[in-house]
């Protein structure tokens, strides 16, 4: 129990932790060209970090990335972006991939839109639990690209006390067994 309590809390990732609400010249939080924010889990509050990043300064574009689980609809990239221009980010900011499916494909397919964009630097949006896992797939597929980390505060699979939940062991799990299966797969 206590080797998944502390792989639950090595998961997540945060690389702006120590910044302030707006980019500064501290290390690590200067602005980026780029958030980066990937659907699944809980992808409004994925969408509204994002969405507050971009609004304090944090880039000049947002791309949202992912399909729908659901093909009758939009795509869950559409329907961040459609979140996003509610809340007054204008269109010509946002940037969608609406392919994906999983989080493999999220870093393939939106590492290739990133280079065609130019973009060398990005702030990864996700939830805490899918942090470490996101980095080290975009790491793969984009490793030109500077990158850093931030998962959301509101999460609703996901808190600080994620242990006290079986959603949240089995979302801890799960994480380390799919890091696990990328390591061996990388070796």
């Amino acid at each position: 129990m206590l080797l998944v309590w502390l792989g639950g809390r090595w998961l997540t990732r945060d690389d702006l932790a120590t910044c302030q609400a707006a980019p500064s010249s501290a290390e690590q939080c200067h602005a980026a060209d780029a958030i980066v924010a990937v659907s699944g889990g809980d992808t409004q509050a994925r969408t509204a970090e994002a969405i507050r990043l971009y609004q304090n300064g944090w880039a000049r574009f947002i791309v949202f990335s992912g399909a729908a689980a659901d093909k009758t609809g939009p795509s869950n990239a559409e329907a961040m972006r459609r979140q996003a221009v509610a809340a007054g980010v204008p269109d010509r900011a946002i940037l969608t991939e609406e392919l994906s499916e999983t989080t493999r494909q999220n870093a393939k397919k939106t590492g290739q839109l990133l280079r065609q964009k130019n973009i060398d630097s990005i702030i990864l949006v996700t939830s805490a639990y899918h942090s470490r896992r996101v980095a080290l797939e975009f790491g793969q597929y984009v490793p030109h690209i500077t990158m850093r980390s931030h998962p959301v505060a509101t999460d609703k699979q996901w808190s600080d006390t994620w242990w006290l939940t079986p959603s949240g062991w089995q979302l801890t799990i799960e994480e380390l067994v799919k890091i696990g299966w990328f390591k061996a797969v990388q070796s």
